[in-house]
């Protein structure tokens, strides 16, 4: 019984610990980043030197990207896009973690 109790444990803590870097985000409609084009769904984003890995079901593109940290957390999960529908910056919700896309200049409206 102790074995796996420490064993659930043991796998919970590695999950947790593998998912700390994973964010999830929903586009409401299809988007641009760095000229790809992402269809309205639900997507998983990671960052990874330097790169934004956004993944849907088997689909994954990388975009070049940095990732920031806000001295307050954000309320909800948001997304910013450039005057030319550019999709240039997401915050998420409850974290103080924003990924800005590279090549993106002044934001101007968010979702």
């Amino acid at each position: 019984m102790k074995k796996t109790l420490l064993l659930s444990l043991a796998f919970a803590g590695a999950t947790l610990f593998a998912s700390g870097n994973t964010f999830n985000m929903s586009l409401t409609q299809d988007s641009i980043i760095e000229g790809k084009t992402l269809k309205a769904g639900d997507y998983k984003v990671s960052f990874e030197n330097g790169t934004a890995v956004i993944k849907q079901g088997k689909e994954t593109i990388e975009v070049p990207a940095r990732e920031e940290t806000e001295s307050n957390k954000f309320s909800s999960t948001s997304l910013m896009y450039q005057n030319d529908g550019k999709l240039s910056e997401v915050r998420f919700g409850g974290t103080h973690t924003k990924i800005v896309f590279e090549g993106a200049s002044s934001m101007n409206s968010g979702q």
